[in-house]
C-alpha cells in the first residue's frame, strides 16, 4: 500500500512539473538598444512589433508587477493582451501626456495623483475614452481590446475584468512606467 502511495505522488509530481512548463511562455529577451519586440511566428520569418523608446529595468518590471500602490497615489495598469491582437503599435494617452506607444501582450504602469483622468487609445482616425477615478491606495486596470485581420485592425476599450487583467498582466512585459503622480 505504501508503494502505490509513493507511485501514485511520484506521478502526480511528474504531471504537476511537466504542466507547468506549459502554462507560461518564456520571456524574450531585451534588444540590444533596450527595446522589446513582440515576436509572432516561430520560423526564420518571424514579424516583430517594437517598442518605440527602451523599457524598464528586470528590477522596475518585478516590482510593477507586484502591483501595489502607494499611499499618496493611486496605480493605473493599461493591459493589452488579446488572442486577436498581434501586430500594431497603439497609441495611449493619459490625461493628454505624450502617447506611449503599446505592443501586443504588453503592459503600462502608470502612478496618478487622486482623482479623475481620463485614458484614451486613438487608432484610424477613432478616439477611444475611458474615466477612472483614482484613489490613494488603490490599484485599477485597463484593457486595450484589439483585433486585427487582413481587412483592418479594431482597438477599442474592454469590459471591466480586474482579476483578468491582472493575470494578463502578470504574463506581458512591462514596456513602460510612467508617473503623473504626486
Amino acid at each position: 500500500m505504501n508503494f502505490r502511495r509513493f507511485a501514485s505522488l511520484v506521478f502526480l509530481g511528474a504531471i504537476a512539473t511537466l504542466s507547468s512548463g506549459c502554462a507560461t511562455s518564456p520571456a524574450r529577451p531585451v534588444e540590444a538598444d533596450g527595446t522589446y519586440c513582440h515576436r509572432v511566428g516561430k520560423t526564420y520569418r518571424q514579424t516583430l512589433t517594437c517598442t518605440a523608446l527602451p523599457v524598464p529595468s528586470a528590477a522596475v518590471e518585478a516590482d510593477a508587477k507586484r502591483f501595489e500602490a502607494t499611499p499618496e497615489a493611486g496605480m493605473l495598469y493599461i493591459v493589452r493582451r488579446r488572442w486577436g491582437d498581434m501586430a500594431n503599435r497603439v497609441p495611449v494617452f493619459v490625461d493628454d501626456q505624450p502617447a506611449v506607444l503599446t505592443i501586443p501582450y504588453s503592459v503600462v504602469r502608470v502612478r496618478l495623483r487622486p482623482g479623475n483622468h481620463q485614458v484614451v487609445i486613438e487608432w484610424e482616425a477613432k478616439r477611444h475614452v475611458t474615466y477612472v477615478n483614482a484613489r490613494a491606495g488603490e490599484v485599477l486596470f485597463v484593457e486595450v481590446e484589439g483585433s486585427v485581420w487582413a481587412w483592418g485592425s479594431t482597438y477599442s476599450w474592454a469590459e471591466p475584468d480586474a482579476e483578468g487583467a491582472r493575470r494578463r498582466a502578470l504574463r506581458s512585459k512591462l514596456i513602460a512606467d510612467v508617473n503623473l503622480g504626486p
